[in-house]
């Protein structure tokens, strides 16, 4: 199971803008449960998220807490429907783009699945699985290492997510998340309803 942290630096930011990274004394965690849209899908040959991954994007300047959960979400938060391996949307649904333009969604010129993006989890749709979130506990699900973390808002429970760090790049990300209730990972559980289809089960 391959789950990543995607770091990016973070000069220039507040000690309140870092309040989901290294949340500062005094600042109240806001913004967690926002929307928001990975980074890599302004990559026009990233073909979609797998629902056995955790990703976690930091320095998103989405989200006031500047980092972006995709927790266990398949397929890609703007094209809900998927796309063929030609590019081509489901009937009644259209193709794959890249977010806020017309660039077609080509897929890893190396993979022999071309173009495919599979479409959204009925039961896992964006608003369960990405959004803004923060860290709100260190590996051991403490607090008290000299770190400064965030608190979870209602609606919310501090969830360790195992993450791995990819090697060069900090290790400070990893640890507990702000994760929505009732939407706690289980591979029995998970990603086993019909997907998202315009002409059936509609997601948006």
């Amino acid at each position: 199971m391959t789950r990543s942290i995607f770091a990016h630096g973070l000069l220039g930011l507040t000690a309140c803008g870092l309040v989901a990274i290294l949340a500062a004394p005094g600042c109240k965690a806001t913004g967690v449960g926002d929307p928001c849209i990975p980074e890599q899908e302004y990559n026009q040959e990233f073909s979609g998220f797998d629902d056995k991954e955790v990703n976690i994007e930091s320095k998103s300047f989405q989200c006031q807490t500047r980092v972006c959960l995709v927790y266990h979400f398949r397929g890609r938060v703007s094209c809900p429907y998927g796309q063929n391996p030609e590019g081509q949307g489901p009937a009644g649904g259209s193709a794959c783009t890249v977010p806020g333009e017309k660039t077609p969604i080509t897929g890893d010129p190396g993979d022999p699945n071309k173009a495919l993006v599979r479409p959204q989890c009925s039961d896992r749709t964006t608003d369960k699985a990405v959004y803004c979130s923060c860290r709100c506990a260190n590996v051991d699900g403490k607090t008290d290492d000299g770190a400064n973390y965030c608190s979870c808002p209602d609606g919310f429970t501090c969830q360790p997510l195992d993450l791995f760090p990819i090697p060069g790049q900090d290790t400070f990300l990893t640890g507990s998340y702000c994760v929505k209730s009732g939407t706690e990972y289980s591979p029995l559980k998970t990603c086993v309803a019909e997907s998202c289809n315009p002409n059936g089960k509609q997601c948006h």
